[in-house]
């Protein structure tokens, strides 16, 4: 159970990634930086969450490529 529950943690970071840089995340409440730049304030800290968790997938991804090798 715990190793499916590591997986929820990237796509969930990158969903709020991008609903943070389509405009229907905290990032108009917690930004005060330049509006323009779509990776400021929230976005880019979900992007690294997102990075950061990644590392469950990767696991997963290379023990099947090694299982059906």
């Amino acid at each position: 159970m715990a190793d499916w529950l590591s997986l929820a943690a990237m796509p969930t970071f990158a969903f709020m990634a991008l609903l943070t840089v389509l405009g229907g995340g905290p990032d108009g409440l917690c930004s005060v930086g330049n509006e323009r730049a779509p990776l400021t304030g929230m976005a880019a800290m979900y992007v690294l969450m997102s990075a950061f968790h990644s590392v469950p997938w990767l696991k997963l991804v290379f023990r099947r490529r090694s299982a059906t090798r």
